[in-house]
């Protein structure tokens, strides 16, 4: 054999081995990218669903932050029926401050010239009658707010006894203001009644 041949023979077999060892390199070198490239992809995904959760976890408040503001309101509402009917069956300031001009105007109308059925008509019975027409309002108003509570989602237990209670008092404040307004309780005194002994 030829030493030049053997060289050449020795140079191939060595750029082929150099080549193999190249590639066997670059394959090693993409395989680990490939899997890095896989690696991230699922920590995209991972981060992804991560903020998909979180997303719907801010919804979830979203949608529950209108309800407890209902839940407060209905428990304010309630409160404010049952204040009302107790208003309406105890009277309030506004009903005194209005008999109490009733009375004036029933005063000035009937000033000497008025017959004394006409003077307790217009000094007692008109104020009598405003003072129920007041407590009537009051008493209506209860109802009202009183049965609306009861259309409200998001009740509690507690919520629902004082709705009942407002629309209970505002019943209540309504049979009474009209028992005063037609004189169904107490009539009027008569002229005559005081005198004669």
């Amino acid at each position: 054999m030829n030493p030049s041949e053997t060289k050449e023979t020795t140079d191939a077999t060595e750029t082929t081995e150099a080549t193999v060892a190249k590639d066997k390199a670059t394959a090693e070198t993409v395989e680990p990218t490939e899997a890095a490239r896989t690696e991230s992809a699922a920590d995209e995904n991972a981060f992804a669903d991560e903020a998909e959760a979180e997303q719907d976890h801010d919804d979830e408040d979203a949608e529950e932050a209108p309800r407890a503001s209902s839940g407060i309101g209905a428990a304010a509402a309630a409160v404010v029926a049952a204040g009302l009917g107790v208003v309406a069956l105890s009277g309030s300031w506004v009903g005194k401050v209005a008999a109490e001009r009733q009375t004036l105007i029933g005063q000035i109308e009937t000033s000497q010239t008025g017959t004394p059925a006409q003077q307790i008509s217009a000094l007692y019975g008109d104020a009598w009658h405003t003072t129920a027409l007041v407590n009537g309002v009051f008493a209506l108003l209860a109802l009202i707010v009183g049965v609306a509570v009861f259309a409200w989602p998001q009740k509690a237990g507690w919520v629902r006894a004082f709705a009942v209670a407002g629309v209970v008092l505002g019943v209540l404040g309504l049979i009474v203001s009209a028992g005063m307004y037609f004189d169904f309780f107490l009539d009027l005194p008569s002229a005559g009644a005081g005198t004669g002994s």
